[in-house]
């Protein structure tokens, strides 16, 4: 399915295309299952850019293949890579390329700069490859993790929620939302979620001790009463006016982390909560090399149980974009091709 300008869901048009070749330290993998995220969506609509459309970092050069979140086989090697790889069921880094510097910032990435999984074969570095063949987790399940649970990964390390503390979790039903939550639990954590009633009981079902209703009356009255010592750490996917109603309630010395803006980009903040009180505000942009490879152990290991909410054939692509931008669904939307 190739992404043919910015637009709806009718700019995505099915074509049979060349079969890629590995290059030297490339690996050819048949995709068995890739995942949507806000990225794919963002990205063909062109919404990243603010005075013309861009993807996510910038220009795209069309015709695109989008896709970023792969599982498969590998299928054919490159020149200099080890024969071990042949047939391993893997998990894709979706990052392509990593900045040098003491930051590890994403300078490109699958399905945006270079042609991504949904197709039937992907092109990758074999160095972005990772085994998983005995992951008890299933093919979809495992297609959900690279850009929503290595965005969640990079948030927690960053932040740096440990056992015992008590997190809140924005967003909790989306698909970085709820990675958060199973893995803030899986650390010991207690789990605040924001969501909505109608999503509540999966939310709780994936790792959640208390979820707050969004539009159950005033939040931070809410928040005040759940913790009033404060709470540790914020993971925040949402930004908006959240930002003003629910700072006031993380406990000094706590840490708000933020990896997205779904209810917009621009807040107002009185900095005096910010720096009275010693706070720490952290940007996130999703995860370096070793977070993601703290995400495979877990993997590997069955630690997380991604949700998957539906699968749909790669040919109807269109249907799974105009499911995800309804945003009813709980979990991961995923293609099979």
């Amino acid at each position: 399915m190739v992404l043919t300008r910015f637009g709806g869901p009718e700019v995505l048009e099915l074509r049979d295309v060349a079969s890629p070749e590995p290059g030297p330290g490339e690996v050819v993998v048949d995709v068995a299952a890739v995942s949507l995220n806000n990225t794919d969506v963002w990205t063909r609509a062109g919404a990243y850019g603010t005075t013309e459309p861009a993807g996510w970092l910038g220009p795209i050069d069309f015709p695109r293949v989008q896709g970023a979140d792969v599982c498969g086989h590998v299928a054919r090697i490159g020149e200099g890579v080890s024969e071990d790889l042949l047939g391993q069921r893997v998990l894709i880094d979706p990052v392509v390329r990593y900045s040098d510097g003491p930051e590890r910032l994403v300078e490109s990435v699958l399905g945006s700069e270079v042609d991504g999984g949904y197709a039937e074969q992907v092109v990758v570095r074999a160095d972005r490859v990772h085994d998983v063949t005995g992951s008890p987790l299933s093919d979809e399940q495992l297609a959900c993790l690279p850009i929503s649970y290595g965005t969640a990964t990079g948030m927690l390390e960053r932040a740096n929620v440990g056992s015992g503390e008590t997190i809140l979790v924005t967003g909790a039903s989306g698909g970085v939302g709820l990675a958060l939550v199973g893995l803030a639990a899986a650390r010991g954590a207690r789990v605040i979620a924001l969501s909505s009633r109608d999503k509540a009981a999966a939310v709780q079902e994936a790792g959640a001790d208390v979820v707050v209703d969004r539009g159950g009356g005033d939040v931070g009255e809410q928040l005040a009463d759940l913790v009033p010592a404060g709470l540790d750490a914020v993971a925040d996917v949402v930004g908006g006016g959240l930002v003003a109603v629910a700072m006031p309630h993380v406990r000094p010395g706590g840490r708000w982390v933020v990896a997205g803006a779904v209810s917009g980009p621009v807040i107002e903040l009185d900095l005096r909560q910010l720096y009275l009180r010693s706070i720490s505000l952290l940007g996130s942009t999703m995860h370096t090399p070793e977070q993601f490879e703290v995400l495979v152990s877990a993997a590997r290991a069955g630690q997380v149980r991604p949700v998957v909410a539906r699968t749909f054939p790669l040919e109807e692509v269109r249907a799974a974009h105009e499911e995800f931008e309804r945003r009813e669904h709980v979990g991961k939307l995923v293609l099979q091709p």
